[in-house]
């Protein structure tokens, strides 16, 4: 079962498969979960859950795809984007990297990283449903402050893309590395505190 197109077949019980999968996949992870446990906390039988996902992997980047579009959504609704900046970089950093150094989003970089060669839609597709939508909004909000004259920046885009960088700081390629196993709350207040204050430094107004 090595087949990861990214064509789904979806029918009535897709959403139970993918709603029991999430469940086991953020309890025991990618190595833990089981399609046997998986089936029965779907309550579908196997050859339900294969006829929709004929590998595990395939399964996880769906889910993978929904609980980053989830994810990008939950910030986007809880984030004031009529905010002063400060405020603004600090709730979307914050929110970026505790899903980044989850185990959740660490499994999920893996798998992007492992699978891409083979299947590169897996990586296109988990790209474009989180990561690329907060890239567009928050450039969008970088233009807005900027009318405002809270920022000044030439490319908002690019300005994205760095504070994404800064947010990763540190924590990020320590954890995925395995020079550490988890992040405490200190630790990430302390890196998006930094990248905060780093690209205030360089684009307040």
């Amino acid at each position: 079962m090595t087949d990861l197109s990214p064509t789904v077949r979806k029918g009535r019980k897709y959403d139970q498969v993918l709603a029991g999968a999430r469940k086991v996949f953020m309890s025991d992870g990618f190595e833990g979960a089981s399609v046997d446990e998986i089936a029965r906390v779907a309550a579908v039988s196997k050859a339900t859950l294969y006829s929709y996902f004929p590998d595990k992997r395939h399964l996880f980047m769906e889910v993978a795809n929904a609980e980053c579009a989830r994810q990008s959504q939950e910030a986007l609704d809880n984030i004031d984007m009529s905010a002063p900046p400060h405020e603004v970089l600090s709730q979307a950093g914050q929110h970026f990297l505790r899903f980044l150094t989850s185990t959740f989003g660490v499994q999920i970089f893996r798998i992007c990283v492992a699978e891409t060669d083979r299947f590169p839609e897996l990586g296109r597709r988990f790209y474009s449903s989180g990561p690329a939508v907060m890239r567009v909004e928050m450039a969008l909000y970088f233009e807005q402050a900027e009318a405002r004259g809270e920022l000044r920046i030439d490319d908002y885009v690019l300005a994205a893309d760095q504070f994404g960088e800064l947010c990763k700081a540190d924590l990020w390629p320590r954890l995925i590395f395995g020079v550490i196993k988890s992040v405490s709350d200190a630790e990430i207040d302390r890196v998006i505190d930094g990248a905060v204050q780093t690209f205030l430094a360089r684009y307040g107004a």
